[in-house]
């Protein structure tokens, strides 16, 4: 037997039912791995750590990441589909920032817990 489970068949009701009560839809939790899938990728996590910093422009991100500008508009896209980052038109540029604090928080917190272990 494993040491990391439990050697004994015991149901806590109390902390199953604690469990239950606080979990999100079914819906919500797809969702949100959907969006833990979709930050499954280097690119992506360096495109949002950049924006984290400033916003950029498809032809920034394509030189911080050392590829092409179609390659960037498309992991831009993905990133958009799920409302991680957003843009705005500037005459003939779209800026591209992320989409809120909480995405901020969630990269910054991620890195932290990475260096930490």
């Amino acid at each position: 037997m494993s040491k990391d489970t439990c050697q004994v068949t015991v149901i806590d009701r109390d902390k199953i039912e604690l469990a239950l009560k606080g979990m999100p839809s079914t819906t919500t939790l797809a969702e949100t791995a959907d969006v833990f899938s979709l930050l499954g990728d280097l690119s992506r996590i360096r495109i949002l750590q950049a924006l984290s910093m400033t916003e950029l422009c498809v032809c920034d991100l394509a030189a911080i990441l050392g590829t092409t500008s179609s390659a960037v508009s498309h992991q831009l896209r993905l990133l958009r589909s799920k409302g991680i980052v957003r843009f705005r038109r500037e005459g003939k540029i779209a800026y591209y920032s992320l989409a809120d604090e909480h995405v901020h928080q969630l990269l910054t917190q991620m890195i932290e817990h990475v260096q930490e272990c």
